[in-house]
């Protein structure tokens, strides 16, 4: 109705909204541009590899992978959620998903916990919401972090629950 009233309203809302979203998407590619980059220089210069060994075991208590590939890339994708990177993180997680497949059609226990893992983001530095509240003129961006990592934990709890209670339904071929 109010397209025939008062077109130049809906007009005007629309260009608005369209510019707002461009210099939001604008600022956002900065952030990630560095973010990936700095993941890609972490791959290439073999950090990726320590970083894996670094949390090796808390990889093989989660995941059960014997597949050192796919947990060097489970190693970056977590790096990256706890640095609040989750575009960042999604080509990794991606790669990880495929080294984990095992091609019978089903996922696999290694890919549910990633898929759970990366649902729930653990954070302790939000760096991509940092970056959006700074751009919209917050006054104090940072001021999400304690709420984030407090968030982050009780989240993570539910999460290895859930882990747990699909392994023992997994038992049982419920």
């Amino acid at each position: 109705m109010l397209i025939f009233k008062n077109p130049d309203t809906i007009i005007n809302a629309l260009l608005e909204a369209s510019t707002s979203s461009f210099e939001l998407c604008l600022s956002l590619v900065g952030i990630y541009a560095v973010w990936l980059g700095i993941i890609s220089i972490v791959d290439k210069c073999g950090l990726g590899e320590k970083l894996s060994n670094f949390l090796s075991p808390i990889i093989k208590k989660l995941f059960k992978t014997n597949n050192k590939e796919a947990d060097k890339y489970i190693a970056i994708n977590l790096s990256s959620n706890i640095l609040g990177l989750g575009n960042a993180a999604t080509p990794s997680g991606i790669k990880a998903m495929q080294l984990l497949d095992d091609k019978s059609g089903k996922i696999t226990h290694s890919g549910i916990v990633l898929l759970l893992i990366n649902s729930i983001s653990i954070q302790i530095l939000p760096t991509t919401v940092i970056g959006l509240r700074q751009t919209a003129g917050s006054t104090n961006p940072t001021n999400i972090i304690l709420p984030t990592i407090i968030t982050s934990f009780f989240t993570l709890i539910f999460v290895l629950f859930c882990i747990f209670l699909i392994k023992k339904l997994r038992a049982k071929k419920i």
